[in-house]
């Protein structure tokens, strides 16, 4: 079971009305500043945040013809990382600063949102994730937006939020269920694209939030490496969908970026609902997962049991054939096969 991070792939780094053309904004990714800006044809720019000349983050510097322009010196660089003018070179003076750049990253923008690849652009990888493409919500509005700090490596966010057996302990609510609730449930998964689906089946007996949405409402469960989950729940031609991108900023920290999407009309009607329902449900795993740092701190040797923590299981064993392919430069090959898994929650 490894811990390490995966890079070479897609992550969420900012919401798209975060990144503009007027002045630029700093995250951190991997460990690693990132510079974000607006190019004039409204493109993303992502560059490493600081400056090679005395190291400040070029963040707290302005975007000037599409240039991010240090606030030291004034040294600028373009959108590819190259630098192109330092002020204070005399004319004759032998320096082609042309020669001097800093890290680009590939940007894409979907759903509302931007993505930073992680990965050398510049080399071919089979084992390369490809983007993410999210079918289905790409041309819905964005209705609930919550962006939130998890205090642990990322590896604990994901199982932590892919875990079926947690509910009736961490999220007791008279929407959703405790432990005297608690049933015996039997669901179907197959594998995708770098992931695994929980298959398309009606909600839980005692999920009662499912029933707002009337009818006979589905739900569909869809994981992806490196760390997005899409819940697609439809009520006849009604699409409402949860997605989760998780973000590594550093070893012990992680993003989570919680989006909801629907094109039900009568939905808005209850938005501010739904947007406190989902805030008290993720700050309930935050709560939790903060909980548990103060048990890891002694680095205990940790359990994944069948069948509650199998899907756990699949993201270890994912993450590891993930790093083999790489290693091997060969296609990646899917570890989960199709089976039916049982809990109790």
């Amino acid at each position: 079971m490894t811990t390490d991070v995966l890079s070479n792939v897609w992550y969420v780094l900012a919401l798209s009305e975060e990144v503009s053309k007027k002045k630029p904004i700093s995250k951190v990714l991997l460990g690693q500043p990132v510079v974000l800006y607006r190019d004039q044809s409204g493109k993303a720019v992502a560059l490493r945040d600081l400056c090679p000349h005395r190291g400040i983050p070029l963040s707290y510097g302005r975007i000037v013809e599409d240039e991010v322009e240090c606030p030291y010196h004034g040294w600028r660089f373009d959108k590819e990382g190259t630098c192109t003018v330092i002020p204070a070179l005399c004319e004759g003076q032998n320096l082609d600063c042309r020669k001097i750049k800093i890290r680009r990253y590939l940007t894409h923008e979907q759903a509302g949102l931007v993505w930073v690849y992680t990965g050398d652009d510049r080399k071919e990888n089979p084992a390369t994730i490809p983007f993410p493409e999210l079918t289905g919500l790409r041309n819905l509005k964005r209705r609930v937006t919550m962006v939130e700090h998890f205090p642990c490596h990322i590896d604990h966010a994901v199982i932590g939020l892919m875990d079926p057996a947690h509910g009736p302990y961490v999220h007791k609510s008279f929407l959703w269920r405790s432990e005297k609730t608690m049933i015996q449930k039997k669901k179907k998964f197959a594998p995708v694209d770098f992931g695994f689906q929980m298959v398309k089946h009606p909600p839980s007996a005692n999920s009662k939030a499912y029933k707002i949405f009337g009818g006979a409402p589905t739900t569909e469960i869809t994981f992806q490496l490196p760390s997005t989950r899409v819940e697609h729940i439809q009520a006849g031609k009604n699409n409402f969908f949860s997605f989760t991108a998780l973000t590594p900023v550093d070893e012990k920290n992680t993003l989570i970026f919680q989006i909801v999407y629907w094109d039900i009309g009568w939905l808005g009607l209850i938005k501010p609902f739904i947007k406190w329902f989902a805030r008290y449900f993720l700050f309930q795993d935050i709560n939790v997962v903060a909980k548990q740092q103060d048990g890891l701190k002694y680095d205990p040797t940790l359990m994944l049991i069948n069948d509650s923590d199998t899907q756990a299981k699949w993201y270890y064993a994912l993450k590891s054939e993930w790093f083999k392919s790489a290693q091997e430069n060969r296609t990646f090959v899917n570890p989960v096969k199709e089976t039916e898994l049982r809990w109790r929650s």
